[in-house]
């Protein structure tokens, strides 16, 4: 008899991690992509996958719970409808730290972020930094098939903000990351404000003002492989506002 998809999910929420490491991974609308994505993650013993997966109506979900039956390294988080990149990674973040989870990743699944970068990140981590990011910025990393107005919208984006807030870092926006378990533990992740494109900055930010070390390693940055970026108007307003209030300690 078939197990119930509502059961499914109530039985991964209670599952312990098998892995000290564990890469966080936001969808809605991605089957295809996590279809193919999961067991290139996976190939790596140390990785355990968690997918927050905002109710997608393309089945991704369901995807992901088939792949947990099978695999104890496979975990699941299903939200009610869309609720935003921030508060789909602080979800994983408590569910990680819950789960004793000594290193934790951030990682899209349209293929931008190559699985083939984790453990140069991991080895990062481990070694110098609390938290380490995968930069376009730095020598030996770029983009790959963007338009004009996508590259000035990143590379302005991360200017605007280097320069308000001070941070030493050349890609402050990045979403490929690895964070120490300290790093997170010395944040109050209900202090964070930020949901779409400015959770990044903030989050870099938060970490900073802890006295944590930051990190970056370069990384080819191409575009997504299947279906419909997320970006939005409203998301670049945020960010741009989000920053000011960062500066001005209002957030």
């Amino acid at each position: 008899m078939q197990m119930p998809v509502a059961h499914m999910a109530a039985q991964q929420a209670i599952r312990p991690l098998v892995t000290d490491s564990v890469v966080i991974i936001p969808t809605y609308d991605e089957r295809p992509n996590i279809t193919a994505l999961l067991p290139q993650v996976l190939v790596n013993p140390r990785l355990s996958v968690l997918v927050v997966d905002d109710g997608s109506p393309d089945g991704t979900g369901e995807v992901v719970a088939a792949a947990a039956e099978e695999n104890a390294r496979v975990h699941l988080i299903r939200r009610a409808g869309k609720q935003g990149l921030g508060t789909a990674y602080i979800a994983g973040f408590r569910y990680a730290l819950e789960r004793n989870a000594q290193f934790i990743f951030e990682m899209d699944a349209d293929f931008s972020h190559d699985p083939r970068y984790l453990p140069t990140l991991l080895a990062a981590a481990e070694t110098r930094y609390d938290l380490v990011i995968g930069s376009r910025y730095i020598r030996g990393g770029g983009t790959t098939d963007w338009g004009l107005a996508r590259k000035f919208i990143s590379r302005g984006g991360n200017l605007y903000a280097r320069s308000i807030l001070g941070l030493p870092l050349a890609d402050m926006t990045g979403g490929f990351r690895c964070y120490r378990r300290r790093a997170l533990q010395a944040l109050d992740l209900g202090q964070v404000r930020s949901n779409g494109y400015s959770f990044q900055i903030e989050m870099a930010y938060r970490v900073h003002r802890a006295g944590l070390r930051i990190g970056e390693v370069p990384i080819i940055f191409p575009d997504r492989r299947v279906g419909a970026s997320k970006m939005s108007k409203h998301i670049v307003r945020e960010a741009l506002i989000n920053v000011i209030k960062l500066r001005l300690g209002r957030m």
